[in-house]
């Protein structure tokens, strides 16, 4: 069994490595291939598909309960509002910083840290897979979603992702839709046709102040907004067509289909959603996994933010070192004893939990 002390080093010369190699979502190539040595150098085998890296502890028992661990290696490009260079691993008064270092490379490394700690036990309770995802930045088809199919079965996830770990036992889903305002078109000047436009602004009055009776005990309300318009190609003709998109964040109250189904009801006018499958999740306050983190004095809490958790059909925790705020904001940084204290805490979750 590898030190804790001395795989804490490795991860975070690892997680140095990673900041300095670009890895955009579906562009992960170059940082799949480090995360795939790192584990080479700790004799841990590992399989690939296309840029996600798969490993599982070295005495796995199908006869036995299994866990996944899970965090993304993708990472957003970088704002303009920038003043370091985001690909230089910087570290000042023990923060490291550099893109990707919170979000989530953090949660990554120091999973990877406890993966490879456990690796060659002969004892464990039950089995550990890790996947180092790609694309979840983008949600896109070759992430995490791409690889479940060929992994074995699992009873739940933990998904690493900056909680200041503490136990998001609860995230919000997602819900993009298109909507389309159609009227007729004509000459301004006499105030012929039907203006699109204004049949959209009574429908965006509608996602404002519309509210849904059920309301969350961990996530709270529905979260509808507003984040796109377009209409119109010249100033003296009324448009015959609107386009805006809403940004729907969704709770455990509602599937994404029932949300869907109730805006598509109470509106004259065409909606459609980019996807589904971005549901909601959560994992009861009684699991075994929660309740192992309320005895290490970790407090429980709904995300709003979107993970790979939207991919998994089992229970999840999301729990990692780092700051949710500080993701996707200019100089991202996380300190250095935030990565000692989430190896510390997954492992002692993990020698803990009994399920």
């Amino acid at each position: 069994m590898a030190s804790i002390s001395e795989l804490t080093t490795d991860a975070i010369e690892l997680l140095k490595e990673l900041i300095a190699t670009p890895s955009f979502s579906s562009e992960e190539d170059q940082t799949a291939g480090l995360i795939a040595k790192w584990f080479a150098l700790h004799h841990i085998p590992t399989e690939r598909r296309q840029n996600n890296i798969i490993a599982k502890n070295k005495h796995f028992d199908p006869q036995k309960p299994s866990i996944l661990l899970n965090s993304h290696h993708d990472t957003v490009k970088p704002n303009t509002a920038y003043t370091k260079n985001p690909f230089l691993p910087q570290v000042e008064a023990d923060k490291l910083y550099g893109l990707g270092s919170n979000d989530a490379g953090g949660c990554l490394v120091s999973l990877m840290a406890v993966f490879a700690h456990f690796y060659a036990s002969e004892d464990l309770r039950y089995n550990l897979i890790l996947v180092a995802s790609a694309e979840e930045e983008s949600s896109g088809p070759n992430g995490l979603n791409s690889v479940l199919p060929h992994l074995p079965p699992f009873d739940f996830a933990i998904v690493g992702e900056p909680t200041q770990m503490q136990l998001a036992i609860a995230e919000k889903g997602l819900l993009v839709l298109d909507c389309f305002a159609h009227g007729q078109a004509g000459h301004a000047a006499h105030g012929l046709g039907e203006n699109s436009i204004y049949k959209a602004v009574e429908a965006i009055e509608w996602f404002r102040t519309f509210e849904f009776p059920k309301i969350s005990e961990t996530l709270g309300k529905i979260r509808m907004t507003v984040t796109q318009i377009d209409a119109g190609n010249q100033h003296n003709v009324i448009p015959a067509s609107c386009h805006f998109v809403v940004d729907v964040r969704v709770t455990d109250a509602y599937t994404n289909q029932e949300v869907l189904e109730i805006v598509q009801q109470s509106l004259d006018i065409e909606v459609k959603a980019r996807s589904l499958r971005l549901n909601a999740s959560s994992i009861p306050k009684d699991h075994p996994i929660v309740l192992a983190g309320i005895q290490m004095g970790r407090e429980t809490y709904g995300s709003p933010t979107l993970s790979d958790q939207a991919a998994l059909s089992c229970h999840s925790l999301k729990l990692g070192p780092g700051d949710s705020h500080r993701s996707h904001s200019a100089d991202e940084f996380i300190y250095l004893y935030e990565i000692e204290e989430g190896i510390l805490l997954y492992t002692k979750l993990l020698e803990t939990v009994i399920f």
